[in-house]
């Protein structure tokens, strides 16, 4: 059951998302004579700048290295053109901007210096996104009138202008919003939260690229994380027996560790998402090289366990870290509200089916999911700190003990050994991350990355995390291939590791079929990288060279069109 405030938070963003613009109160109407002079008035305003945020359906399904579906998305299936580009968008930041030139009309001070937060933290957001996207881009911090032609027609600004920008906005925002935890709304603790993300971003961008200021960006990610662990009273949820899988299936954020978040009600608002659905819909499946990040239970490395390769799928993922039975339908799975377990039927093209965000059946239908999307949560936090000081390399045991142990610890994973990771760096890893820092905190970097691939895994970062740390060749499968479950050959698998056949692969479909028993079509359904046996492989035709240019996106055709002097991004045409 919803809380009575989240309902009412859910109201008013259900508000805001029913347009791109403000219905409520039509724009063309508002003067500082009749708006922006009561509380109100300025959260009535404010509550449309939470549509910016990321909507789980685009978040869980963003493929990367570590995830495949039918659809791979437009960098990876290289589609991409500018004259298809739709993320060239500015209507939120005139809002914002109108917003900061009225709201000084509201002469009650306390609840315009909260609303005004709220509005730095939304352009620091809105610009963010647009570097991520784009690179350099025009600063605007004014609105614009349609005869200002200078203005309309202004050239882009480098990168590290419109940051500095944005760290000028989020110390605003971390001064002005309130210190109370509230799940629905912004505060001074997702301000920080997102300081740390955007900084370590920039700093890792740059710091990969041999660009200045790595280390500023680094320093600023580290100090807004510190700042966070340190006062924001946040720790991680450790109610239950799987408490890393109730977090992402709950009705109701889990406000220990969920920092900031989108709510759902279906009943009484109609609010819902697609998660779960889109997961079984659009065949969804983790690869064999996600897979294998997961440590053993006992924190040696799977991936140095002799016959690793060709083990059976109860064998690989018998005795791993505890996360991978509450992020994979593994043996012995058993679905929210049911008794029963449930086999892996290899309906994921991978044969890894994602169990993360999956509650109980009456959510498995097109928009009927309810779970509150977690936008930023206190693990992430740890992760942005840890990293931050490993590529400063500033990282000491005591850091370690107040990020990364504490997300081990809530695993049942013993911590990390900075020493033995840094001693002998793990070659699997190395060759996931073949552009890591080569330096003595290599090991440790890599432990980290590590921990932040399993940890957020379908949370919309990890493209961008290949981003920054620029390894984007090892997301078109050039040089690793989407793999998936190893199977010797034809015949009768146990899937859920109860002694009985579940699964059984066949080169053309029987006349006569065991009830209870799924059927799989050898090089139908699945393609096997040796024909009758091997790894299942996906979009083998796919296989594509990596080009740098994609690290960023083209400048839309119409936005050149319009305005010549922002010019086109290197590699692109127009």
């Amino acid at each position: 059951m919803k809380t009575l405030q989240k309902i009412l938070a859910t109201i008013l963003l259900g508000a805001a998302c029913s347009s791109c613009d403000l219905t409520l109160i039509p724009e063309d109407t508002v003067t500082p004579q009749t708006f922006f002079k009561t509380e109100t008035d300025l959260r009535l305003w404010t509550n449309q700048f939470y549509t910016m945020l990321e909507s789980p359906d685009n978040a869980a399904g963003l493929n990367a290295d570590d995830m495949v579906d039918k659809s791979m998305g437009d960098v990876i299936s290289g589609t991409r053109m500018a004259s298809n580009e739709k993320g060239w968008t500015w209507t939120a930041l005139r809002k914002i901007n109108y917003y900061l030139a009225n709201s000084h009309n509201c002469t009650d001070e306390a609840v315009r210096t909260k609303y005004d937060g709220v509005a730095y933290f939304f352009r620091a957001y809105f610009y963010y996104e647009k570097v991520l996207r784009y690179g350099d881009v025009p600063w605007y911090e004014q609105v614009i009138g349609s005869e200002e032609e200078e203005l309309l027609k202004k050239p882009r600004e480098d990168r590290g202008i419109i940051m500095d920008h944005v760290m000028n906005d989020l110390k605003n925002a971390i001064e002005m919003l309130p210190r109370e935890k509230d799940v629905a709304r912004v505060t001074r603790w997702s301000a920080l939260a997102l300081k740390s993300r955007i900084a370590l971003y920039e700093g890792t961008w740059r710091k990969y690229r041999n660009l200045p200021d790595a280390d500023k960006y680094l320093q600023l990610a580290a100090d807004a994380a510190s700042t966070f662990i340190s006062e924001s009273g946040y720790s991680l949820y450790k109610e239950g027996t799987e408490p890393y899988r109730d977090l992402f299936c709950s009705d109701d954020a889990k406000q220990e560790e969920v920092i900031l978040a989108r709510i759902y009600n279906f009943e009484g608002l109609n609010l819902s998402h697609n998660v779960q659905f889109n997961i079984r819909n659009s065949a969804a499946g983790f690869t064999r090289r996600f897979m294998n990040h997961y440590l053993m239970a006992d924190g040696s490395r799977f991936t140095e366990k002799e016959g690793h390769e060709t083990m059976s799928y109860t064998e690989e993922t018998a005795g791993r870290d505890p996360r991978m039975a509450q992020t994979v339908l593994c043996p012995g799975y058993i679905a929210k509200g049911e008794e029963s377990v449930t086999a892996n039927d290899m309906t994921a093209m991978t044969g890894y089916e994602p169990i993360k965000f999956v509650s109980t059946a009456a959510h498995s239908g097109a928009s009927k999911g309810t779970s509150d999307w977690p936008l930023f949560r206190t693990a992430e936090v740890y992760l942005n700190y840890a990293e931050a000081k490993a590529e400063l390399g500033t990282l000491t045991k005591d850091d370690l003990l107040i990020s990364i142990d504490r997300i081990r610890d809530r695993a049942g994973m013993k911590g990390l050994d900075m020493a033995a990771a840094n001693a002998n760096p793990d070659p699997f890893l190395l060759a996931c991350y073949p552009n890591v820092t080569k330096s003595e905190n290599t090991g440790v970097i890599l432990e980290i990355r590590r921990e932040r691939t399993i940890e957020l895994v379908m949370e919309g970062l990890r493209m961008w995390d290949m981003f920054r740390w620029k390894e984007g060749a090892q997301l078109v499968n050039e040089t690793n291939p989407y793999y998936g479950i190893y199977f010797s050959g034809p015949g009768l698998y146990d899937m859920d590791g109860d002694g009985s056949g579940d699964v059984c692969f066949v080169r053309e479909n029987p006349p006569v079929t065991e009830p209870g028993v799924t059927y799989r079509v050898l090089g139908g359904d699945y393609a096997l990288t040796d024909g009758d046996s091997g790894y299942i492989e996906c979009y083998i035709r796919m296989n594509r060279k990596w080009d740098d240019k994609k690290y960023v996106r083209p400048i839309p055709t119409t936005a050149l069109n319009d305005n010549p002097a922002l010019g086109q991004n290197p590699g692109w045409k127009k």
